[in-house]
C-alpha cells in the first residue's frame, strides 16, 4: 500500500498506513503552467524586496492557521507519526525568517568607492522561472526550503511534488495564494516522474532545484549538460557513515545512533546507513543500541500511544528493503536485529540491524529505510577509510573521541554535513545543506539556498562620463 494511482489525467495518493485514499488531483499541463509563470515573472520581479518578504511572512501566518490540517495531511500521505508531522509544519514556519536572513547575507547589495574611477556595485538578479522538484520524505519542509528563497529573490516557481505527497504540496501552495502571492508566481504541477523531467527540460524554465534519488538527479544533470545557462541544484541521498570511538556515555551514544538511523523510519537523506564501531566499543554499544531499538514503537500516524516511527512509503519499498537485508545476510552478514514485516499487506517494518563486517563488496547504495549496517574497525584511521568507502558524501558523524580526533575526522571525512555527538539527522536550517560526490553538485541549500536563486551582477558606475585617451593615438 501507499503506491499512488497514476493515469494520464489523474493522480491518487494512498495512505501507507492504511491503503486508503489520501488525496486525488488532476494531472497538470506543463506548457500552460510554465507560460503562466513567465507571464507573471516581470511583475513579481519588479516588486520591492520588502513587499516580497512581507508576503512570505503572511505565508507563515497562513501555515500557522492551517497547522493541524497540514500536519494531518503529511501524516496521511507519508505515514509519519503526527508528532513528527507537527514538527515539520513548525519548521516550515521557521524557514521564512531563515530565508529572509539568508538572502540578506548571501545577496546583499554592495557598493565600493573606487575614487576617481567611481563606484563598483554588486547587485543580484533573479533567474526567472524556477522548477522545484521535491520528494515525499519531508513533503512540506523540503519544497518550502526551495520555494521561499526563490520567491524572495524575485523568481516565479513551478512546484512539482512527488506523486506520493501531492496533497501536502497543494495545501502549501494554497497557503501562498491566501497570503497574497499571485497565482502565476507560485504554481503546483501535478504529475509523475516524467512530468518532472519534462518540466526541467523546458526552454522557458531558467533553473531547477531538485531533491530526490541519485538516479533521477544524474538523469537531470546529463540532460541539462548542454545548457549551461540553466542553473541546477541537486540535493540527493547518501550512504551516510556514523563512527563510534571511545566514550563512557554508552546509553547516550546508543540514543544518538537510534535517532540517526531510525528517525522518520530511516527515510531521511541524512539518516545513518552505516555504523562504524571501534572494536573495543563494539559489544557495549551494539547491546545498548539493540536494547533501545527493541523498545521502539512502529505504528500508524494517529496511534495511541504515539509511535516513534511509521511505515515506509509503500510495499515496493518495504519489499526492496527486506530483500536487501536477506542479500546481506546470505553474503556473510550477521543479524543483530532482524527486519520483520509487522502488518500483512502494509509497509510496516521493524528497525533492522546487521553486522556486515565480513560481507565482501558491500553494495554502495542508499537503502532508504530502517536498515542499519554495522562494521567493526580497529582505530580512527580505519574508521575514516571505511567512512569514505562510498561514492556518496552527504552526512557523516562521529560519536565519542577527543577534540583532536574529531578535528582529524572532520578534516578527512568526505561529506557536506559533519556532526559530533549529535544525530546525523539534526536539522540545521541556519547552515548550508548539501553534499559531494553522488550526493550533490556543490550547490547547498538551507541557509545558502539564496545562492541558487539569484546571480550577482557587477557594475562600474560614474554619475557623469569621464575618460581620457592613452597610448596609441595620433596627436
Amino acid at each position: 500500500m501507499g503506491t499512488p494511482f497514476v493515469s494520464d489525467t489523474e493522480i491518487i495518493s494512498l495512505e501507507p498506513a492504511t491503503g486508503a485514499e489520501a488525496w486525488r488531483g488532476s494531472v497538470g499541463d506543463i506548457g500552460e503552467t510554465v507560460a503562466q509563470a513567465r507571464y507573471g515573472w516581470p511583475g513579481w520581479a519588479a516588486q520591492p524586496l520588502a513587499t516580497r518578504i512581507e508576503l512570505m511572512r503572511r505565508f507563515a501566518n497562513e501555515v500557522r492557521k492551517d497547522n493541524d490540517n497540514l500536519a494531518a495531511m503529511i501524516s496521511r500521505e507519508t505515514g509519519k507519526p503526527l508528532w513528527e508531522a507537527l514538527s515539520e509544519v513548525e519548521a516550515v514556519v521557521a524557514r521564512v525568517e531563515i530565508a529572509v536572513r539568508g538572502y540578506a547575507e548571501r545577496c546583499a547589495q554592495r557598493k565600493l568607492n573606487n575614487g576617481l574611477q567611481g563606484v563598483v556595485a554588486v547587485r543580484h538578479k533573479p533567474h526567472g522561472v524556477m522548477a522545484v522538484l521535491s520528494p515525499y520524505s519531508q513533503p512540506a519542509l523540503i519544497p518550502a526550503g526551495h520555494v521561499l528563497p526563490a520567491l524572495i529573490a524575485g523568481n516565479c516557481v513551478v512546484l512539482k511534488p512527488s506523486e506520493k505527497a501531492s496533497g501536502t504540496a497543494e495545501m502549501l501552495v494554497n497557503c501562498f495564494h491566501r497570503a497574497g502571492v499571485p497565482p502565476p508566481v507560485i504554481q503546483l504541477l501535478i504529475g509523475d516522474r516524467q512530468h518532472g523531467l519534462d518540466l526541467a527540460l523546458r526552454a522557458e524554465v531558467d533553473g531547477v532545484l531538485f531533491n530526490g534519488t541519485v538516479q533521477t538527479g544524474i538523469a537531470l544533470n546529463r540532460k541539462l549538460a548542454a545548457r549551461p545557462g540553466k542553473i541546477i541544484g541537486l540535493e540527493m541521498g547518501g550512504n551516510n557513515p556514523l563512527v563510534v570511538l571511545d566514550t563512557p556515555k554508552i546509553e547516550d551514544a546508543a540514543t544518538v545512533i537510534v535517532q540517526s538511523a531510525f528517525a522518520g523510519a530511516g527515510q531521511r537523506s541524512t539518516a545513518a546507513r552505516r555504523l562504524i564501531v571501534k572494536s573495543s566499543m563494539y559489544e557495549p554499544v551494539i547491546e545498548a543500541v539493540k536494547r533501545i531499538a527493541d523498545r521502539l514503537i512502529c505504528g500508524a500516524p494517529f496511534d495511541d500511544p504515539a509511535p516513534y516511527m511509521g511505515p515506509v512509503i509503500d510495499n515496493g519499498t518495504a519489499d526492496g528493503l527486506t530483500e536487501s537485508f536477506i542479500h546481506l545476510l546470505s553474503n556473510g552478514g550477521r543479524a543483530i536485529k532482524h527486519m520483520v514485516r509487522l502488518r500483512p499487506g502494509l509497509p510496516f517494518l521493524s528497525p533492522a540491524i546487521i553486522d556486515v563486517t565480513q560481507v565482501k563488496d558491500r553494495p554502495d547504495v542508499e537503502l532508504f529505510g530502517p536498515l542499519l549496517q554495522v562494521v567493526q574497525v580497529d582505530d580512527l584511521d580505519a574508521a575514516i577509510a571505511e567512512a569514505n568507502h562510498t561514492r556518496f558524501g552527504l552526512a557523516a558523524g562521529l560519536i565519542g573521541g577527543t577534540p583532536q580526533e574529531y578535528n582529524r575526522f572532520w578534516a578527512n571525512v568526505r561529506a557536506g554535513l559533519v556532526s559530533w555527538n549529535r544525530p546525523t539527522t539534526s536539522d540545521l536550517p541556519a547552515a548550508p545543506f548539501g553534499g559531494v560526490g553522488l550526493s550533490g553538485n556543490h550547490r547547498p541549500g538551507a541557509f545558502y539556498a539564496a545562492d541558487n536563486c539569484a546571480y550577482p551582477v557587477s557594475s562600474a558606475e560614474l554619475e557623469q562620463p569621464r575618460a581620457i585617451l592613452g597610448t596609441g593615438f595620433r596627436a
